[in-house]
């Protein structure tokens, strides 16, 4: 990845997409908060998909939507910025070995069709994540397990969203207060720990929600345009006259 200047009041928005921005479990995108994220991309801010799917689906989202060609995904352990630029950040091997321990131990563990991976094991949630954690402590293994709400994860130790971001924020010359981060799971709390404002939506648990700086009354993207109304209306009305 090569490394880009931060301009001058510039914000950058990280942005979770399943459950952020989506507004159905099926994964439909929320149109309405797309077209504010855009609007902050029109005004010279910068708008980063970070997620759980693959970083190559967060690429296409911000082609498509309009937004900044970056994307952080498989929770943190690849960033895309090009057709063909990957930057890995995990190791898949290590986490396929950890994925064959927990099968051999809880036979309905199997893994959720999902676009390829890079960098980690997407399982279905057909388990208890937390017994599935047990095995691999009992059996040395360092890989951790994380909950998204819509699959379980296996990352490479070190490896999760704030890690992820951490590498964009480098490359982007950003500082911590100048990032924004929205999310609504505990996946997403490594990112808020990278961000001078959090922004937890009303869909997210108790728990996710004591970790932001900022709760929305609404959820997924309703909770969106809500945060963005309130934190930044002159960035969207401007850009809404310059459409």
């Amino acid at each position: 990845m090569g490394k880009k200047g931060a301009a001058p009041g510039r914000k950058v928005f990280a942005v979770d997409i399943d459950g952020t921005i989506t507004e159905n479990g099926g994964g439909r995108i929320h149109l309405g908060a797309l077209s504010a994220l855009r609007r902050l991309e029109e005004c010279g801010h910068a708008v980063i998909f970070v997620t759980g799917r693959s970083s190559v689906e967060g690429f296409i989202l911000s082609v498509f939507g309009g937004t900044t060609n970056i994307a952080v995904g498989e929770n943190g352990g690849c960033i895309t910025d090009g057709p063909d630029s990957h930057t890995l950040i995990g190791d898949r091997a290590e986490c396929e070995a950890a994925f064959d321990a927990i099968r051999q131990e809880i036979p309905d563990a199997r893994q959720k069709p999902v676009f390829p991976r890079m960098t980690e094991v997407v399982l279905e949630r057909t388990f208890e994540v937390d017994r599935a954690a047990r095995v691999l402590e009992r059996r040395g293994m360092s890989a951790r397990l994380s909950d998204s709400q819509y699959a379980y994860h296996i990352n490479s130790p070190g490896v999760d969203k704030g890690a992820g971001f951490r590498r964009v924020a480098e490359m982007l010359s950003v500082s911590r207060d100048d990032v924004i981060a929205i999310g609504d799971s505990a996946t997403d709390v490594p990112l808020f720990r990278e961000a001078g404002t959090s922004i937890a939506l009303a869909n997210a648990s108790d728990g996710v929600k004591a970790e932001a700086t900022i709760t929305t009354t609404s959820g997924a993207g309703d909770g969106v345009l809500e945060a963005l109304d309130s934190l930044a209306p002159g960035m969207l009305s401007v850009a809404g006259r310059r459409r």
